[in-house]
């Protein structure tokens, strides 16, 4: 397994197209605003690397029997799918963050069934060219890049209805050596930290759309892979070492990843034309997905209960009733969305191919909570802060001999030595519920692994309503009781 300094030399030998603000980039690793997130994707290495964390972050490969990063591994049974949400847990509360390898995990997942199940049908060979893939990403311990989601253009059209056909990643030759894509894929989370980029299927499609129904891995510096960085709130203040960052260390990102004329060779290629399974695809990844918010969402919302939880003492009110009724909602709401990600996984169960999967129902209830109580943790935050969140003067002028000691006078905590303990904590809810952490905190708990209508539109189709009307009439029917028969 790669070890933090052997990640970050990986990604040094890889010749990528990067554009970020207008210009082309070439120091991707050391690049301020890329590096935080790039530590966010080492800590996943680092944990791997320690004793105490072996049990979570660590497993033993079906394939070889070798020890792997967790972040690679094809999930046993239900333990896995616990240990993998409690692992993401433990990430959130190491990096505040977003640490971009829970999508290629879960798409890795989804692949190793969804293979198996194509070639019992079709003939074809796909499983063992992802078994392949697998066993070289589990030896190389690499970050894997799931895209999935389409620019889509006019969304109320299908992908042979655009206008441009490339608003959907396609296929636009074959021949014997391997296929030729092109198209692109938004808001692809760490894209330019990974080594491989997977692709699937956006959606469901139907039997015309076969040049859409593609999945495939390349290598994240191909030929005719490029990517542009995507801008997140207050992303300059990266720049500025000191208390305003926020979370200094750590980060995410996302990027527009464009395919212009890709060749992919065929032991490359897991899905080509086979419409009839994009629907199960899609699903079983959106299940896997939507119960990973479970792990890492809490993990960061422990980060914002205890930073609220500071706050609170250094502005002396932290035994006052309603800030006290305050964090317990918050902790509240918490472990409701953990319990979610927990039950999902408790009651997973075996795919054909011997991988576990967790339970689809279960899983996108735990995303629809995502959605929401984010957003009321944070509301609940800011209101312990006060107006401090967004009038705090600059790091600078605290620092300054012209404004610092009248700052200092003015804006003490409760005691005054902790003064500065209280200006970082407000940095740092700043930065997890406006700033860049936001990014990862809010919007991508409703966006991220579908929107929240997405998940709605699942949990109406596996609810079973003809079973729970069955239900009803059993208790109101006047029948006999069974023992009375």
């Amino acid at each position: 397994m790669k070890t933090p300094q052997d990640y970050l030399a990986s990604l040094r030998t890889m010749k990528r197209r990067v554009y970020m603000h207008g210009k082309q980039i070439n120091d991707i690793v050391d690049n301020p605003i890329i590096r935080p997130s790039t530590n966010s994707v080492a800590m996943t290495y680092y944990l791997a690397q320690l004793d105490e964390y072996q049990d979570l972050a660590t497993a033993k490969s079906h394939l070889n029997g070798n020890m792997i990063n967790r972040f690679t591994h094809i999930q046993q049974n239900k333990e896995d799918l616990l240990k993998k949400v409690q692992l993401l847990r433990l990430m959130g509360q190491k990096t505040a963050s977003c640490f971009q390898r829970c999508a290629g995990l879960d798409a890795l997942n989804t692949l190793y069934s969804v293979t198996y199940d194509i070639d019992r049908v079709h003939n074809t060979n796909y499983h063992s060219n992802f078994v392949k893939f697998l066993n070289y990403v589990q030896e190389e311990d690499l970050v894997c890049d799931a895209a999935m989601t389409d620019p889509k253009g006019n969304r109320s059209l299908s992908p042979l209805q655009q206008v441009d056909p490339d608003l959907y990643l396609r296929i636009v030759e074959q021949n014997e050596e391997g296929i030729i894509v092109r198209g692109a894929k938004a808001h692809q989370t760490g894209a330019i930290n990974s080594h491989e980029i997977i692709v699937v299927p956006t959606a469901s499609l139907n039997s015309e759309a076969k040049a859409y129904a593609v999945a495939f891995a390349v290598p994240a510096d191909t030929i005719g892979v490029s990517f542009i960085y995507g801008r997140q709130p207050s992303d300059l203040r990266r720049l500025v070492d000191n208390w305003d960052v926020g979370n200094r260390k750590f980060g995410g990102h996302e990027a527009l990843v464009i395919f212009e004329n890709v060749f992919v060779p065929w032991e490359r290629v897991f899905m080509c034309g086979e419409t009839d399974f994009t629907r199960v695809l899609v699903e079983r990844f959106a299940g896997y997905h939507r119960a990973s918010y479970g792990g890492c969402k809490t993990g960061v919302g422990d980060v914002l209960i205890g930073t609220a939880a500071k706050i609170a003492h250094h502005s002396g009110v932290d035994n006052s009733s309603h800030i006290q009724d305050k964090l317990v909602e918050m902790v509240h709401l918490n472990e409701t969305l953990f319990s979610c990600g927990i039950a999902s996984s408790t009651f997973g169960n075996r795919l054909n191919a011997g991988n576990y999967i967790v339970d689809t129902l279960l899983a996108n209830v735990c995303k629809l909570n995502v959605t929401r109580f984010p957003f009321e943790i944070s509301r609940l935050a800011q209101e312990i802060c006060g107006g401090l969140l967004v009038t705090l003067p600059a790091a600078e002028d605290f620092k300054s001999p012209l404004t610092g000691e009248i700052l200092y006078k003015y804006f003490q905590a409760a005691n005054e030595e902790d003064t500065e303990e209280k200006i970082k904590a407000i940095r740092l809810l700043e930065y997890l519920t406006i700033g860049p952490g936001a990014a990862c905190y809010l919007t991508e708990s409703v966006h991220g692994a579908g929107s929240p209508q997405a998940q709605k539109i699942m949990i109406r189709r596996l609810a079973n309503f003809p079973e729970k009307i069955n239900i009803c009439q059993y208790i109101y029917k006047d029948n006999n009781l069974p023992w009375e028969e």
